[in-house]
């Protein structure tokens, strides 16, 4: 499990650049959306990565306070030299499960495809709630299985056809692994929320093929698992990547489609 949470060394770079336009944009300008419509004055902001979430939630919640937190700092370190400090916005590390804020501080918790992450997320949940203000909301983004994300499930299943096992399913297992409804709703009302909506949300991504295997295999957690791998090569996984994708959508710029989950509880 250590290779499921490493952002080090080039990811950051690589995920700002190229899996941020690719399939973060989208679903960050509609969770803001949705976070706006509760008026928070204060957010707190949970596995805030690079800032694509913070920056949305800054525009779009314009009389808010945001603390954008994360666990790996060189991530938060690029979302601050992107985003810049402010009166309204603070960059801090820390743990989702242990934040560093008193109780019923903030009006809206949010976390965007971070949750799939956490090592306890009822734990995660409970510790949301701890802090939000009663009638204050948790607001998660969670990806959808690869079966509605093309280019996740191409990159995901050449890399099953060349090691001839699961040795490299993190795409499946851990991004898009928590796609159960039922589970996130039991999940969030076993941290004590009374009730969960939940909305099924689709988009679309475009990229090159290129880009779009050097983004999964070199930009996320994956990275460290095909470097461990005793068989694989970086290059040589990259390589067979883009070639699954351009066979799959063809040369040039590719568009695929992307699905994700929009839930939202309020506290009490």
């Amino acid at each position: 499990m250590a290779h499921d949470v490493e952002f080090t060394g080039s990811v950051p770079e690589l995920y700002e650049r190229l899996m941020v336009p690719m399939i973060f944009t989208e679903p960050a300008a509609s969770l803001a959306r949705r976070v706006a419509s509760a008026a928070p004055a204060r957010i707190v902001e949970t596995a805030a990565g690079t800032g694509v979430l913070t920056a949305a939630l800054l525009d779009a919640c314009p009389g808010a306070e945001v603390l954008a937190t994360d666990v790996h700092q060189p991530m938060l370190d690029r979302a601050e030299s992107t985003i810049g400090t402010s009166d309204r916005v603070r960059f801090q590390q820390a743990d989702a499960l242990d934040l560093p804020v008193d109780d019923a501080w903030c009006d809206v918790v949010v976390c965007q495809f971070g949750v799939m992450f956490f090592p306890d997320r009822v734990r995660g949940h409970r510790e949301a709630h701890r802090v939000l203000r009663p009638g204050g909301s948790l607001v998660l983004a969670v990806w959808e299985s690869l079966a509605t994300n093309d280019f996740a499930r191409v990159v995901d299943q050449a890399l099953r056809e060349l090691t001839g096992d699961d040795s490299l399913d993190f795409m499946a297992r851990v991004p898009h692994g928590y796609a159960d409804t039922a589970r996130i709703e039991d999940d969030v009302l076993q941290a004590g929320f009374a009730s969960l909506t939940i909305e099924q949300v689709r988009g679309t991504s475009t990229a090159t093929a290129d880009d779009a295997a050097v983004a999964y295999c070199q930009g996320t957690p994956l990275r460290a698992a095909i470097e461990a791998h005793p068989r694989v090569s970086l290059v040589e996984a990259t390589r067979i990547a883009a070639e699954a994708l351009r066979r799959e959508f063809g040369p040039g710029v590719m568009t695929g489609r992307t699905g994700w989950i929009e839930a939202a509880a309020v506290a009490h």
